[in-house]
């Protein structure tokens, strides 16, 4: 049985964070990843850019180490004061890098079939060597020596639907109406980004929807429209005009958001649509029913904005993710249970990984049902990213142990990349190693 000091099972954004902080303290580091590629929702999903969450964060090393990297290769803009404007495809290119600077083994194209339990310990896991073909045949009849068996002392579950936690027979938090809707986020290519630029920035002047900013000869620019009426959408006119003429549907318009991408000056990303028909992300039935009705609302969202954007007449859609966005699903129960109210009350910890402001962002399917609560600056414990039933499991992104409001704050990037450091740094004090960044 091959052993490793620490196992980290997806190789996501915070993944990614904990493999890369406990391997520059020298600990001998796996990361298994199910795709061919590291990145999770900033590659697979296209989710960008990375949601600032405050000006107070702490360990921050691992993003600012990717943000370095991303910049070094052409990937990577700060704008609206935030750094985290990356380019996915070379994202991919700059976390290989990064690993191999932490001396991390990487398996991609790796799943696990099971795990080793005894008491509240989790003693290895089992992984395929190869990906099979099985028709018309039992898991009994597969030859055994297609799986190899791994241990650590430490392993953590960064996955997003705590899969490992599931095979320990962990417990966990999510309630049946405790759900937001996904996304398929998607990009288009060949847009004039000058002219639509300067269009954009006459028909909304509200800045604090619309910006558009020059950076180093780089156009950036975002804006947004919903159908809540929290707002006056400057954009709103020609959703309902679109609508009326059958060019979208009228659930099309119920999220739209686009933003310019660092190093593709001639592609905008898009934080849409989102499907709010099926909103339960832990059933294949449903999560397939949502690709299917997510690319036919991008094919009409894509015509939209050649109608009716200048700038989008000769654009072309360049790339649907692989990956939905997935907000919530399974929360593992943690040795703490982080709530609302210690998001609101602004609770302290001995053991904060994180310190966030970003909002309680909670999607719903439903018009005007949408939350979002400006709150101060709030803290994380390492105790909620402590499996409560099995000893040396650990989670990191949005499995953790919250409850659903708290999670909507928590779930953003910046805040799942602090937790990975935070875990990584723990793992090095248990092991009396210091983190060299």
């Amino acid at each position: 049985m091959d052993k490793y000091d620490v196992i980290v099972i997806g190789g996501g954004t915070a993944g990614c964070a904990v493999a890369y902080t406990a391997g520059m303290a020298e600990l001998n580091v796996l990361l298994i990843e199910k795709g061919i590629h590291l990145g999770g929702t900033i590659t697979s999903a296209l989710v960008v850019p990375a949601m600032k969450c405050g000006e107070h964060q702490i360990n921050t090393e691992f993003y600012d180490a990717l943000a370095a990297e991303l910049k070094a290769i052409g990937g990577q803009a700060t704008y609206l004061d935030n750094q985290g404007w990356f380019n996915p495809e070379l994202t991919k290119i700059a976390l290989d890098n990064l690993m191999a600077k932490a001396s991390v083994e990487v398996f991609f194209d790796t799943h696990i079939q099971d795990v080793l339990v005894e008491g509240t310990e989790l003693k290895g896991i089992k992984i395929s060597k190869e990906l099979l073909s099985v028709y018309n045949d039992t898991l009994e009849n597969i030859d055994r020596d297609l799986s190899v068996s791994i241990a650590a002392k430490y392993y953590v579950d960064a996955t997003g639907n705590c899969e490992i936690g599931k095979l320990c027979g962990c417990n966990f938090l999510e309630e049946k109406n405790e759900q937001q809707p996904v996304s398929l986020r998607f990009m288009m290519g060949g847009v004039d980004v000058p002219r639509f630029a300067d269009w954009l920035k006459e028909f909304d002047k509200d800045r604090n929807v619309t910006t558009v900013e020059d950076i180093d000869g780089f156009i950036h620019l975002s804006t947004a429209y919903t159908w809540d009426k929290d707002k006056k959408w400057a954009l709103a006119p020609l959703f309902e005009d679109a609508v009326s003429k059958g060019i979208l549907k009228n659930h099309d318009r119920n999220y739209f958001q686009i933003f310019t991408v660092a190093g593709m000056p001639t592609n905008i990303a898009f934080n849409c649509p989102r499907i709010i028909d099926y909103t339960d992300t832990l059933q294949v039935k449903n999560i397939s029913k949502a690709l299917q009705l997510a690319r036919q609302n991008i094919f009409r969202l894509a015509n939209f904005c050649r109608i009716y954007l200048p700038g989008f007449e000769n654009a072309y859609i360049s790339n649907i993710a692989d990956m939905l966005g997935i907000r919530v699903s399974r929360r593992i129960k943690g040795k703490y249970i982080y709530t609302i109210k210690d998001v609101k009350s602004a609770k302290q910890f001995d053991h904060p990984v994180l310190v966030s402001n970003y909002p309680v962002d909670v999607h719903s399917n439903e018009k005007d049902k949408s939350t979002l609560d400006v709150v101060s600056d709030y803290q994380l414990p390492l105790e909620s990213l402590m499996s409560a039933d099995i000893d040396n499991l650990y989670v990191a992104g949005r499995c953790i142990s919250a409850d659903f409001m708290a999670q909507g704050a928590l779930r953003v990037q910046a805040s799942c990349f602090s937790m990975g450091v935070g875990l990584g740094k723990y793992f090095a004090e248990c092991e009396g190693k210091s983190v060299n960044f």
